[in-house]
């Protein structure tokens, strides 16, 4: 029989790698593993809102009714323009879509800003979910390097060499995941005058922003500011990570530029979420009150973040002779460490797995330049963190003296 000719944009590798399969091996037989890699909130039950605050927020009547509106509900997209105030940022409700997630809203945003075979460019160490996402829209990854001096900063020169006759828009992350560095004043007014000089849109994903831990707060800037050049803007949000909600499934897409371009993509984003309709009616008649709820929902993990990053410093400090080093994490939720080049980045994952009990991320997961970096997530209860870190430690110092 001939294959069946599927398309090429689901032609994603799916095999387990070496690391899935030790995890996979040792979790089979019982063997303990401190996972370092912890991105899911709700796992974090300490920190979560009881599941009654949840079942609250999602029982109003209303729902029980369907009356979609493209753009989401009118009192979603106020309530989500109400918390923008609060940052100090003033935004229309009629400049805000509502989305199901932000994947979506990048598959919504690449659909409206490139066709098959156009390209993107994203920045380098970054989450590896963009080559999916552009892939299933028939575009082209390229990647500017982010450089690093003691903090993240944008390498412009290397930026605008990566830039093509067909790149259609920029992404920047803000805070970057992993790297944690938030996008400074200098550096949006810069990106909005290259975009207006190249004729891009600027993508800027900022699903992190609440989440500041060493950050310049007066450098801090968010795309959703007034900015030298005024390019045609989409920022990203959502529940997921402000209110530590991802099992709702709410993110938001909110645009600014120039007024001509910004009414033009509203009203092609409002046939593109007419085609769909994601978000459900519950899920946004709950946004007003779990955004009213921000504040206080955030609180218990942002102490979190800062214990663990600080016990992360304490750690690396006390071991003078310490073979590793943790890079300047600004925000988010993720810690870069540095380890001894003496061996590949998945040796050195694999083997403390397998001898340290300890999981973490390979750089090159986040296509890093070089090696050898890991990642750790700051998202884990600090007792098991420390455990996992002093683990790390031991096993890195071992390995140095062989």
């Amino acid at each position: 029989m001939q294959p069946f000719p599927f398309s090429n944009r689901t032609a994603f590798e799916s095999s387990e790698n070496a690391i899935a399969r030790h995890l996979a091996r040792r979790r089979a037989r019982g063997i303990d593993v401190i996972d370092l890699t912890e991105s899911n909130p709700t796992s974090q039950l300490d920190l979560c809102p009881e599941a009654g605050f949840w079942a609250d927020c999602l029982s109003d009547p209303r729902g029980a009714r369907y009356a979609p509106d493209p753009c989401g509900l009118p009192e979603t997209r106020e309530a989500i323009a109400r918390d923008m105030a609060t940052r100090g940022i003033e935004l229309s409700p009629e400049r805000i879509i509502v989305t199901a997630s932000t994947s979506e809203a990048y598959a919504f945003l690449f659909k409206l800003l490139a066709d098959p075979g156009d390209r993107v460019l994203v920045p380098a160490p970054s989450y590896p979910l963009f080559e999916f996402l552009a892939g299933l829209e028939s575009l082209h990854l390229d990647f500017h390097r982010l450089a690093y001096d003691g903090e993240w900063f944008i390498d412009f020169d290397v930026l605008e060499e990566a830039i093509t006759p067909r790149t259609r828009a920029l992404v920047a992350v803000n805070p970057g995941n992993p790297t944690g560095a938030y996008l400074k004043r200098a550096e949006l007014d810069r990106l909005s005058a290259l975009c207006v000089r190249r004729n891009l849109a600027l993508i800027c994903d900022e699903v992190f922003f609440d989440y500041a831990l060493d950050a310049p707060r007066a450098e801090m800037a968010s795309a959703l500011e007034d900015c030298e050049g005024d390019c045609l803007r989409f920022v990203l949000s959502g529940l997921s990570k402000s209110a530590l909600a991802p099992q709702i499934k709410v993110g938001w897409i909110a645009a600014r530029g120039p007024e001509a371009q910004v009414v033009e993509a509203m009203r092609r984003l409002e046939v593109t979420s007419d085609a769909y309709l994601s978000a459900s009616t519950p899920a946004q008649l709950a946004v007003p009150r779990i955004l009213g709820a921000r504040c206080s929902i955030q609180a218990p993990l942002q102490a979190r973040l800062r214990a663990n990053l600080d016990a992360l410093h304490h750690l690396w400090r006390e071991r003078s002779t310490a073979a590793w080093q943790p890079l300047r994490t600004e925000g988010g939720w993720n810690a870069v460490l540095r380890l001894p080049r003496t061996r590949s980045e998945e040796r050195w994952v694999l083997s403390l797995l397998d001898e340290a009990g300890v999981l973490v991320h390979p750089g090159f997961f986040f296509d890093f330049p070089e090696e050898a970096f890991v990642t750790v997530s700051l998202l884990i209860a600090p007792d098991l963190f420390l455990e996992g870190m002093r683990r790390l430690d031991e096993h890195i110092a071992r390995m140095a003296l062989e």
